[in-house]
């Protein structure tokens, strides 16, 4: 038997079984590449050993051997990048030996006509120097080699490097440990690059870990579909070094600044989340200050419902004498501490009776007084209306004043279904906003059946569902529908109220109060 012709074509091997969606002949250049990529990567890092120990004489010839894995690479990106079988039974793709070894053979660097056999690298750019940013880098690869030669040179740009030889291994991997990049290849056997970077992207525990795509698989389709699927990247091997580095830098930053306004939301959620507690804590402690019901010659009821803003309802009631009865409610403008602490601070001044200029028992005074004590200059520019009434239990009249504020709503008649509506206010200017004013006072005698109800704007001013407002005149007439037996009108309104809005929660502080003389 006579020994072949090596010149004489001689047809490859078939190529090994390529991945579901890959192009056959882009797994086998994947294939003979791989290898190639191998020795110039150990070549390059020995070349940079060879420098740092001072050993330069062993440079050239690492040189050499990085030139030829170029041009063989180049070969193989030469004459296989155009051959497509049209389908199976296509006859497979003819190599020529003797092609290979003109293409392999040395060459000088320079030739006559300017040209060089060695394929020059894409133009890398200038990072301005090496800047390493920390990090916890995955390298996922099902080559040992591979694994190995990346990690050696992550590890010497400063880097923590973690490996995994398959898809699998990956994942489980970044459920227990934290990465701030994966280094990701796409042909491995049982899960490949594809489906590891589809399940980290479809989890929110780890879907905003970068991923740049490493791979000899050149089809443009590929890049595309992991661009697509979430990658952050994709590096061809070879990769140079210098671009690796700077891609690499370019993901962390990313992710550490992702990192920080990760960080700092959460710090914002605690913020709010602590002062919603610090908030709702208040609005409990000025519902505490509250007075409690009352029985009696006169008997009271109310409710109270903080808005989801801390507020600046406030009322109260007290007899200041064994014949003359107190009653007032107030709001300050606006919502927040500020407004809680200027109504608290009215409310104790009222209960204390501690405004030297006022006589508690003439409404007008009183008014006048706080006017004065509370310019809204000194305030922080908040102001507030009120309504401030006394019941002779004698002559079993009312006097009154209001600063701006809802008119109270009187009952009287014999019974709770021959009650008529009797409106109580007096027109003057909120409390605060102008020194000097001088207030008018009321008068209304009572019958034998009389209740008298003061709320806020809260009550009444209620965005309904479809947008529009419930009207003062709509609330006042739900407000004296006869009730039911054992149906508390205050009841009936709240519920009344937050059935109109809907949303299970209040715009503003909602404050009735239910006031009956017997």
């Amino acid at each position: 038997m006579t020994d072949p012709d090596p010149l004489q074509p001689i047809p490859p091997a078939a190529p090994p079984m390529a991945a579901p969606g890959i192009d056959p002949m882009s797994h086998l250049r994947h294939e003979l590449r791989t290898p190639l990529n191998q020795i110039i990567g150990y070549s390059e890092m020995l070349e940079e050993e060879a420098e740092e120990s001072g050993q330069k004489a062993f440079v050239p010839d690492l040189q050499k051997i990085q030139r030829a894995a170029r041009n063989l690479l180049a070969v193989i990106n030469t004459h296989l990048a155009t051959l497509r079988p049209a389908d199976v039974n296509a006859p497979a793709p003819v190599v020529s030996t003797k092609l290979l070894a003109s293409d392999l053979a040395p060459a000088p660097l320079n030739r006559e006509d300017g040209e060089s056999h060695v394929i020059k690298p894409l133009p890398v750019p200038s990072v301005g120097g090496p800047r390493v940013v920390a990090g916890h880098l995955l390298v996922v690869d099902d080559n040992e080699m591979n694994r190995d030669m990346l990690s050696r040179r992550l590890e010497r740009e400063g880097y923590t490097v973690s490996v995994a030889e398959n898809g699998r291994q990956a994942l489980d991997l970044v459920r227990v440990q934290r990465f701030d990049l994966v280094l990701l290849d796409i042909m491995m056997p049982e899960l490949d690059g594809f489906a590891v970077l589809e399940r980290m992207k479809a989890d929110d525990l780890f879907r905003h870990i970068p991923v740049i795509m490493i791979s000899a698989l050149d089809e443009l389709g590929s890049v595309v579909r992991c661009i697509e699927i979430g990658a952050e990247d994709y590096l061809p091997k070879p990769f140079e070094p210098t671009l690796l580095r700077a891609r690499i830098g370019a993901c962390l930053e990313k992710k550490q600044l992702r990192d920080q306004e990760q960080r700092t939301y959460q710090a914002l959620v605690k913020t709010q989340k602590d002062l919603a507690a610090e908030l709702a804590e208040a609005a409990e402690y000025v519902k505490s200050l509250l007075p409690a019901p009352l029985t009696g010659a006169v008997s009271t009821d109310w409710r109270f419902i903080p808005s989801t803003q801390l507020g600046g309802d406030a009322f109260g009631y007290h007899w200041l004498d064994a014949d003359h009865f107190a009653m007032y409610l107030l709001d300050v403008c606006g919502h927040g501490v500020g407004a809680a602490l200027l109504s608290i601070s009215v409310m104790n001044v009222l209960r204390s009776q501690s405004l030297p200029t006022a006589n508690f028992r003439d409404p007008a005074s009183v008014l006048s007084a706080l006017n004065e004590a509370f310019q809204m200059d000194n305030q922080n520019n908040m102001y507030f209306t009120i309504w401030y009434g006394i019941f002779d239990r004698k002559t079993r009249r009312i006097v009154y004043a209001s600063g701006g504020h809802p008119p109270a709503v009187l009952l009287t008649g014999s019974d709770a279904q021959t009650a008529k509506p009797k409106l109580l206010r007096t027109p003057c200017m909120v409390i605060g906003t102008q020194p000097g004013v001088t207030y008018q006072t009321g008068a209304c005698e009572l019958d034998a059946f009389a209740r008298l109800f003061l709320f806020s704007d809260g009550v009444y001013e209620i965005a309904k569902r479809d947008g529009a407002m419930w009207k003062f005149e709509e609330f006042v007439t739900h407000l004296i529908q006869p009730e039911a037996p054992a149906v508390s009108p205050l009841d009936r309104t709240l519920r009344h109220v937050q059935e109109l809005n809907g949303s299970g929660s209040l715009d503003d502080d909602f404050s009735l109060v239910q006031i009956t003389f017997n």
